[in-house]
């Protein structure tokens, strides 16, 4: 299972939010390069970057910071999701060497666009769903919508997106444990991975997502604790190696 550090763009900085909201941030530094290299020192396989201000403009605002990222480490996988909104804004971020493309707010607004997306660039493509008591919230999480997550999700899955992003936005940024039963009823509704989002405290998370990898719980993206420290990023990464190897083995 991959553990992926998130560097949350706010004004150019490096910020974490809580639920979602933009007027409660904490700023964790103003060094985008310097908060990437701290987790690529810690054994990082890959970076979950979003452009928060992005996500409520609906364009990219903060992409530079995600470009000088890409640059200084061309190896390192990186997802980005916030504003994107066209097949230009995937086109931008796949040339210059962004791996993945994550659609949020427009996959439910129009989800044709995703199918669309999905057989212009397969392959580089996922989804963010982002949930409260089980239906999506889009619009920055200021909105709760009527649809389903486990509905969208299987329509999604049909347009051939590599991954579902699942964020219970009850627990995300509150450190308060991972929604195991909500994330391993979607992994199993669905084909396609799932990387899961929102409340990853500790090393107990990592060892409860480890038990439903099998289920298609491939990853786990990791903001707050990493930043405060009540998680060891490295260590992390070591235990749930050594658990998904338990696994292979069983």
């Amino acid at each position: 299972m991959l553990l992926i550090p998130a560097i949350d763009l706010k004004d150019g900085q490096c910020v974490r939010l809580r639920q979602g909201l933009m007027d409660d941030a904490t700023v964790f530094s103003s060094d985008i390069l310097a908060m990437a290299e701290r987790w690529v020192t810690q054994g990082a396989r890959r970076l979950h970057m979003v452009d928060l201000n992005g996500a409520f403009e609906g364009k990219p605002v903060n992409g530079d910071a995600v470009y000088q990222v890409r640059k200084a480490y061309p190896d390192l996988p990186i997802q980005i999701g916030g504003g994107i909104r066209d097949l230009a804004t995937i086109e931008a971020y796949l040339s210059a060497g962004v791996s993945y493309c994550i659609i949020g707010t427009q996959a439910v607004h129009n989800p044709k666009f995703v199918a669309q997306a999905c057989k212009a660039f397969p392959g580089h493509i996922m989804v963010g769903l982002d949930a409260k008591d089980g239906y999506v919230a889009i619009n920055g999480w200021a909105e709760v919508t009527k649809h389903l997550v486990s509905d969208l999700g299987k329509r999604f899955e049909d347009d051939g997106v590599e991954a579902i992003i699942y964020t219970d936005i009850g627990r995300d940024g509150m450190m308060q444990g991972v929604n195991i039963e909500a994330t391993q009823a979607l992994a199993r509704a669905l084909t396609i991975p799932i990387v899961a989002s929102g409340g990853i405290t500790n090393l107990d998370d990592i060892r409860a997502l480890a038990k439903i990898e099998r289920d298609g719980v491939v990853g786990a993206i990791t903001g707050r604790a990493i930043y405060e420290g009540t998680l060891d990023l490295a260590k992390a990464q070591a235990l749930a190696d050594r658990l998904t190897q338990q696994l292979e083995q069983v």
